[in-house]
């Protein structure tokens, strides 16, 4: 079988799971509007080839090289989504009147979001939109997610998120998360101890921009389930810029990277790019 077209990032989806047990993952291969269900494949040698070409994800015209997970320098320099305030988004300078495009500003900045706690490689913080859940924890292959506020703009939970930065991580250690599953936490309790932590620096927050509303939340954990069948034992990348075919038996899937007998790929990374998928 031989699959071709412009690479995005996989799909992630999961099995509805009982009230005591985890959800297991499942994902798609998307290349174009065309995608590969992959769970078949796991135990099977596969073969990916870049043929040199790249595309933008936004405007669609081939560019010479990649930006921002995908995009033309024309697009990484005008879009909103490129912005470095959808890294930091207590950087947020709307309300200066320079934001890029107010229609995803309406569409994504000014709409609910959720602070979570997630344990991938270790215990991090994190945001998303509600209507992400749970494909966000899925892409950061997090086996633990528990969503702890609701706070109403991306602004509003950055602040949050690099309040609580100060004592956890924010960011995911990919050789960790690659290496195994992580060590099982109890994210009740870890919620319960930041709160102690900064309920005063919180509500410092909550009086300061008191046009976000700010909601804490009772829910409980969720767990996850990965398909893989072996981790390896020792990590070495894949890079499709220096060797533009790969091969080897698929081993397992987590968050947005494939794992082969030699070696692993971030296929997130490779937005854009034109592949080819032979299995």
């Amino acid at each position: 079988m031989e699959y071709q077209g412009i690479c995005h990032k996989m799909q992630a989806n999961i099995r509805p799971a009982s009230s005591d047990t985890p959800s297991h993952v499942e994902y798609k291969f998307v290349l174009d509007q065309f995608n590969t269900d992959l769970m078949n494949l796991i135990g099977q040698d596969i073969q990916l080839e870049w043929t040199g070409r790249v595309f933008c994800v936004s405007c669609g015209t081939k560019t010479p090289k990649s930006y921002s997970q995908g995009h033309c320098f024309k697009c990484f320099k005008s879009k909103a989504e490129c912005d470095m305030c959808i890294l930091k988004p207590e950087t947020c300078h709307y309300h200066l009147g320079t934001c890029r495009e107010e229609e995803f500003a309406q569409k994504v900045c000014f709409q609910p979001h959720i602070v979570y706690l997630a344990n991938s490689s270790a215990l991090k913080v994190g945001i998303t939109r509600i209507v992400n859940m749970p494909t966000r924890w899925l892409d950061q292959g997090a086996t633990q997610a528990l969503p702890i506020m609701q706070v109403g703009s991306r602004r509003m939970s950055g602040y949050v998120e690099t309040l609580l930065a100060e004592m956890i991580a924010d960011k995911t250690d990919w050789r960790k998360l690659l290496k195994g599953e992580a060590e099982p936490l109890d994210l009740v309790q870890e919620k319960n101890n930041l709160l102690d932590q900064f309920h005063m620096e919180l509500a410092e927050l909550t009086h300061q921009h008191a046009e976000d509303e700010l909601n804490f939340l009772d829910e409980q954990p969720l767990e996850f389930v990965y398909p893989v069948t072996q981790y390896p034992s020792k990590i070495s990348s894949h890079n499709l810029d220096k060797t533009a075919k790969i091969q080897g038996k698929l081993q397992g899937i987590k968050g947005q990277y494939l794992m082969m007998d030699t070696g692993v790929i971030n296929i997130r990374k490779y937005s854009g790019y034109e592949l080819i998928l032979r299995v």
